[in-house]
């Protein structure tokens, strides 16, 4: 990704500042690798709610808050069920819902649904197409 910024100094959309390897590894979500990193570490799981910006905490209900009484994970609910086409609402719905029935086989089902949606590209991005 390029620092490229506009004529106010506001840094661009992102989708202005992917390189062609950007929206390459974007769009196969292969950007999304180097977190296994902090899989090995612990400090993540595969499936779980994914992270958000720790700025954003005061913001949180306290049942948004929930999300995080388990690990964040590179791949959850709200990815194999719109990822960035559904809203913040419904995401943390989503996350919530996980938290409460989180299982073996339910993470097995979602692993399942995060490859397929990779290899058919579903859900990614529409940015970076």
């Amino acid at each position: 990704m390029t620092d490229e910024h506009d004529l106010e100094g506001n840094l661009l959309p992102d989708e202005k500042r992917l390189t062609k390897i950007g929206k390459f590894l974007r769009s196969t979500s292969m950007d999304e690798l180097p977190q296994l990193i902090n899989v090995l570490k612990g400090e993540m799981s595969l499936i779980g709610p994914r992270p958000l910006l720790v700025q954003y905490l005061p913001f949180y209900s306290k049942e948004q808050a929930r999300r995080h009484e388990i690990r964040p994970g590179i791949t959850g609910l709200a990815q194999v069920n719109g990822r960035n086409a559904i809203s913040w609402k419904k995401k943390f719905e989503l996350d919530i819902w996980y938290v409460d029935h989180i299982s073996f086989l339910l993470d097995l089902k979602i692993m399942f649904m995060t490859i397929k949606k990779v290899f058919i590209r579903e859900g990614i991005s529409s940015d970076t197409k």
